[in-house]
């Protein structure tokens, strides 16, 4: 606002409230006021006079000013608000009971001026500086314009809304004057700074707010509408909804207001945005008087069913139940309440009565839709058969006190305020004379603490606020089709957390149905996956992903997935870390089955042959292949295939040490055997030459020493590799990702190789010297036989070696195992085999002059 603007509104203010700052001087009778003072609605004198402001009315005759001239004083209009005249009837009841009482203000009788407020905020500032004035149009002060410091009432109660009350509470807190408030319920004036004489009974919206909150959280719902009051009340208490919903997880696709004097198209705006939402659920901080012409307007054009949550102003107002679209709303309300003797006091009124208070007689002739006699009205008159108690409205209806016990406890506490400064313990009659300013009444109503006669507690916290406890209320369908306010629980903001809400009956929702409705931007995303908001979206409208590979999410509406620990992997469904299967050649494995019925039947043709050779031992073409390294070369070669079923079963320490280790040595053995027969056919080739004596170098001790030396080679490798890193048990985590690959740890991958290195070495060599004698005179070497099966063993191997190493998992130990059962077989055939096929198949050749007769006669 600009500052001339300002200005001009202040001066505006100033002619409406009828003060007239230009008009002091310093002599008598010097300061007067300028407009005619608002008279009460209701009033009786008294010792005290406690001030009352009520909306009764919702509007006020307006005109443009033109601050030319002193603007028309403010007249409230339009039809009377039943409810703001039944709390003004209420605070009189409650004065006439307390007058009656003899404990509390004996002998004192308390007045009251109760003035309508006509839900405006100029009429509010008029009537608050009267209340601190006074209404006398001079002010008899010879020294200055002031009055004296007592104010014109030591306390009043009201208003009824929010943004009259701050404009009062600003003015009347600089004189210290309490204001108690039955139903301001904006967060903003628990702010002691700025207003602090005001106190209330009613709970504030902070509390409020809260509570829907964590209604809207309880019941599911993620994605609302919101509408409220373009007032304080609506403004403040939205505001603090929002920022609880926020806290809760709680998205808004909109959020409206409106004030019913707005221009049409403003409240079409709001409707139809109402009609188009996607959100089941709306929550408002509406007025009754602003929320009646959107529903007004709704019905012209009904929307899709909705679930309505309602702020206590109009969840628990009447005249609002004649919309059936609300059918199944919920919010919450103050408490019921029961005060004795007030319905018989609010229908003690006769046409003469109501004669006696323009207000009384405007409720009449509209109630009865009749004039009094004496009145100016230009109905019927009314004839004396009209009934009060015949009437059904919010005036007469007193089954749900609520605000009505607010105002009833507002009375209360200011009486017990004036007694705690007047009266002294035990006096049987309080004092009349002695004077108090409205700070001493303040400091007694922060400290008031009683019950009232219906049994509600009555007592301020350090903001002026009371303990907040609401009824869950629902409108609920009756059996004759109409709607009726029913508690359906009660929620108290002192309990722990998550033990607020306390259902005492069942909930009727939106459309009758009694399943809770779903309002929701996007359904919850279900274990195993994760939430990802949508580009440009609230969070609640959000896409669920599937969890990423590895990793889970247990529980609803995850923001982000877990990765499992290594040794775990997800289900099918992602949703929690099951053990990775373990995967090592088992016994049971049909791989396993088919390698060990070959590892048996080697060994087992290895001793069979062994049995052969045995048996025919002195034959010729036994002793001609030296005999003694045949049967070393087919115990080794037996110890050979037996080793391969070291590498089947589950790998422990002494399994991983004992299979490369057994596998290294055999081979070895079996090597050194087949070299050292190698050896002996060159040998023994040169010494039938004329003047060689070869043999001598090499007979069986040298034979057998080569075996031994070559094999303790071996040995000493094994030795330092199993006590330097031996191979252990090493559960793969990385081969596969869903299971564990069990297998031997090399350990020292230097020892793997150098025991792998010195087989091939030996072999390599073996298979040179065979190939040299590959040529001399087939009866008398095998040299053939020992270049073909080191040929066999050699390509075995060198294949072995890239297939071992991009084998996967149980495979690798498979591969390992069929190199050690080809190379064996391989031996066995190629050097014993031709042997026992002469031997059992073809006995006439088994002679030593036939192996003598076919030898060269240059070669002997």
């Amino acid at each position: 606002m600009q500052p001339t603007s300002s200005l001009l509104t202040f001066v505006s203010m100033l002619c409406i409230t009828g003060l007239r700052p230009a008009a002091c001087k310093a002599d008598l009778l010097s300061c007067r006021l300028w407009a005619e003072p608002q008279m009460p609605v209701f009033s009786m004198n008294g010792d005290f006079e406690i001030g009352g402001i009520f909306s009764i009315h919702i509007y006020t005759r307006s005109e443009k000013n033109t601050y030319a001239r002193q603007p028309l004083q403010p007249q409230c209009s339009g039809s009377i608000n039943l409810r703001g005249l039944r709390f003004a009837r209420a605070m009189e009841f409650t004065i006439h009971e307390i007058n009656n009482r003899t404990d509390l203000l004996p002998g004192i009788t308390l007045g009251y001026q109760i003035h309508d407020s006509c839900s405006e905020v100029p009429m509010a500032v008029k009537v608050a500086f009267q209340f601190a004035n006074g209404m006398e149009p001079f002010y008899n002060e010879t020294d200055s314009c002031s009055k004296s410091a007592a104010a014109a009432v030591p306390a009043l109660i009201g208003d009824s809304s929010s943004t009259p009350s701050m404009s009062m509470a600003r003015l009347l807190g600089l004189f210290g004057i309490p204001q108690v408030s039955h139903y301001a319920t904006c967060a903003c004036l628990s702010d002691k700074l700025q207003y602090p004489s005001f106190l209330r009974t009613v709970p504030s919206d902070y509390h409020q707010a809260t509570a829907l909150a964590r209604m809207v959280k309880h019941f599911g719902w993620t994605w609302i509408g919101a509408v409220r009051s373009d007032t304080d009340y609506g403004n403040y208490g939205m505001a603090s909804f929002l920022k609880a919903a926020q806290e809760e997880g709680i998205c808004v696709e909109y959020s409206e207001s409106y004030y019913r004097t707005q221009p049409r198209s403003k409240l079409e705006r709001v409707a139809n945005v109402i009609r188009r939402s996607t959100a089941r659920v709306i929550v408002t901080f509406l007025a009754a008087s602003d929320i009646k012409f959107i529903f007004e307007e709704l019905t012209r054009q009904p929307p899709p069913p909705l679930q309505w949550i309602g702020s206590e102003t109009w969840i628990i107002d009447p005249d609002i139940l004649r919309f059936n679209m609300c059918a199944g709303a919920i919010g919450f309300g103050i408490p019921r309440s029961v005060i004795p003797g007030l319905r018989e006091f609010l229908l003690d009124l006769s046409p003469a009565q109501a004669l006696k208070s323009p207000l009384l007689t405007e409720f009449w002739e509209s109630s009865f839709s009749c004039s009094l006699k004496g009145s100016s009205g230009g109905a019927r008159e009314c004839d004396g058969s009209e009934d009060i108690r015949a009437l059904q409205n919010a005036y007469t209806d007193t089954s749900q006190l609520r605000i009505t016990n607010m105002v009833y406890k507002a009375t209360y506490a200011i009486a017990h305020a004036i007694h705690g400064v007047i009266c002294r313990p035990n006096d049987t009659q309080c004092d009349k004379s002695p004077k108090f300013t409205p700070w001493q009444i303040l400091d007694q109503l922060k400290k008031v603490n009683f019950t009232t006669k219906n049994g509600f507690q009555v007592s301020f916290d350090s903001s002026g606020d009371p303990v907040a406890v609401y009824e869950l209320i629902n409108w609920q369908v009756k059996k004759d089709g109409g709607l009726e306010i029913v508690a359906v629980g009660h929620y108290d903001s002192f309990r722990p957390r998550g033990q607020e809400f306390s259902m005492s009956r069942a909930i009727s929702w939106m459309g009758g149905q009694t399943e809770v409705p779903r309002s929701v931007c996007s359904e919850s995303c279900p274990p195993g996956t994760r939430k990802a908001v949508q580009k440009g979206k609230p969070v609640c409208c959000f896409d669920c992903i599937p969890c990423a590979e590895g990793q889970i999410s247990n529980k609803t509406d995850a923001l982000n997935c877990l990765r499992c620990p290594p040794e775990f992997w997800p289900n099918i469904q992602r949703d929690s870390c099951l053990p990775k299967p373990v995967e090592f050649l088992s016994w049971d494995d049909t791989l396993s089955i088919i390698l060990t019925a070959f590892s048996i039947i080697g060994a087992f043709i290895a001793v069979c042959v062994t049995a052969v050779f045995y048996k025919h031992r002195t034959s010729p073409i036994v002793r001609a292949n030296n005999s003694e390294l045949s049967f070393l070369l087919l115990f080794s070669l037996t110890l050979c295939f037996l080793c391969s079923l070291t590498f089947i079963g589950r790998p422990s320490e002494w399994s991983c040490m004992l299979r490369h280790t057994a596998f290294g040595i055999t081979f070895v053995l079996c090597i050194s055997c087949v070299l050292g027969k190698t050896v002996v056919v060159l040998m023994a080739f040169r010494a039938t030459l004329p003047g060689s004596n070869a043999m001598k170098w090499f007979g069986p001790p040298q034979q057998r020493l080569s075996v031994l030396t070559f094999t303790l080679i071996q040995v000493l490798i094994c030795v330092i590799w199993l006590t330097t890193a031996p191979p252990l048990p090493f559960k793969n985590l990385k081969y596969y990702k869903e299971r564990i690959i069990l297998e031997c740890a090399l350990g020292s991958a230097i020892g793997f190789w150098a025991v792998l290195g010195y087989i091939g070495f030996l072999a390599l060599l073996c298979f040179i010297l065979a190939f040299l004698a590959r040529k001399l005179p087939d009866n008398f070497n095998e040299a053939k036989f020992i270049t073909f099966s080191m040929l066999i063993f050699c390509a075995v191997w060198v294949t072995f070696i890239p297939a071992y190493v991009s084998s996967p998992g149980k495979f690798t130990v498979a591969v390992e195992i069929f190199a050690i059962l080809a190379s064996s077989f391989g031996l066995i055939i190629c050097i014993f085999a031709p042997k026992c096929f002469i031997i059992v198949f073809r006995p006439e050749q088994n002679t030593k002059k036939k192996l003598m007769g076919k030898v060269p006669s240059k070669a002997l």
